[in-house]
């Protein structure tokens, strides 16, 4: 069936495109601007920030429009990294919510013109309490604002251009807020030497949680239940014929040494290159399975998680991974449907 010849594009459409380019390299000109703007004043935000999870209190949140929605995912970044932290509405704090601040947490307050009356108000007063307050502000004069001025800290992302014309919605200044919450919340999280493990803690489902399992959750095929250990010196025909008697087996045979190390593997490519040799199939049936195994096959230690298997599958194709313990005896064999089947890989 032949297919249409491609239409060419209208001037509409290509006008159309060029406008969406020219709004992200605005927004992407924001972020370029904002490196030249680091000061050490991030490291006062990454010690606040340190502080007041090492004391038990959270990061408040807290902005009013599109301040408060960049607010809303700079929270949830922190909380993902393990810093307590929930947003906070400047209107509702006003109303009774602020006692959901204590002397222990720190306020992270947004408001890029930095005279936001209900922010410039709720950072006053938990300053007044005792508490911290960090201020995130833009524009010519937000280093000299209301907020700025309220703020243990203030962290500027500069004057930027909004890609929005006639600056009617917040464009590249929430970008470049969003950016530089999360690059503060990142660099806390790496003060306080957090972990994939404590990540996968906060995360248990979901792509990312699926991928710091670990690898023992996923053995079908487990060492002393349904997985038979066979000696290096059997024959291939001895090997087959206990193979077989255990039942269903994975596609490669676990071999060990004389003190039950893990020597090599028989896998189906194993069974068919010796099939395919010259000899007779009877001689070969009669050879020592350590004369045609695969010998010192790769391997993943009982401590491995998800993402160790599907990097190592990826990488050397090997679809049966034997999972061995610290003196690399086998406790199970990861096949590579398993992987399939938790979605970590395509089939």
């Amino acid at each position: 069936m032949n297919k249409a010849p491609a239409q060419p594009e209208s001037l509409a459409h290509t006008q159309e495109r060029a406008f969406i380019a020219s709004v992200i390299r605005a927004e992407a000109d924001a972020l370029h601007l904002l490196l030249d703007r680091i000061g050490p004043e991030v490291h006062t935000a990454v010690d606040l920030i340190s502080a007041t999870a090492e004391a038990g209190g959270s990061v408040i949140v807290s902005g009013l429009g599109k301040s408060g929605l960049i607010g809303k995912k700079i929270s949830a970044t922190l909380a993902s990294l393990g810093i307590p932290s929930h947003d906070l509405h400047p209107a509702d704090a006003a109303h009774g919510d602020l006692g959901r601040v204590s002397r222990r947490d720190c306020l992270l307050a947004l408001s890029y013109s930095g005279e936001t009356d209900e922010v410039v108000a709720l950072a006053s007063m938990v300053r007044a309490d005792g508490a911290h307050v960090i201020s995130m502000t833009g524009g010519e004069n937000g280093r000299r604002s209301a907020l700025a001025r309220a703020a243990t800290v203030n962290l500027w992302v500069g004057a930027v251009e909004e890609a929005c014309n006639l600056t009617l919605a917040p464009t590249s200044s929430t970008t470049a807020m969003l950016a530089l919450g999360d690059a503060v919340a990142l660099a806390a999280s790496r003060r306080r030497s957090f972990t994939s493990e404590d990540f996968h803690k906060r995360h248990p489902g979901g792509g990312l949680g699926g991928l710091l399992r670990p690898v023992t959750d996923l053995l079908r095929f487990v060492v002393g239940r349904n997985l038979p250990v066979l000696s290096e010196s059997l024959t291939v025909g001895e090997a087959l014929h206990q193979a077989q008697a255990a039942g269903r087996r994975p596609g490669a045979l676990i071999l060990v040494d004389d003190t039950g190390l893990l020597a090599g593997l028989f896998t189906d490519g194993d069974l068919r290159r010796l099939v395919l040799a010259q000899e007779p199939l009877e001689q070969a049936l009669r050879r020592p399975m350590r004369e045609v195994m695969t010998r010192a096959p790769r391997t993943l230690p009982h401590t491995s998680v998800v993402k160790d298997a599907v990097r190592m599958f990826r990488e050397f194709r090997q679809d049966e991974i034997p999972v061995v313990d610290e003196r690399g005896r086998p406790i199970g064999i990861l096949d590579v449907q398993d992987l399939v089947a938790i979605r970590a890989i395509q089939d």
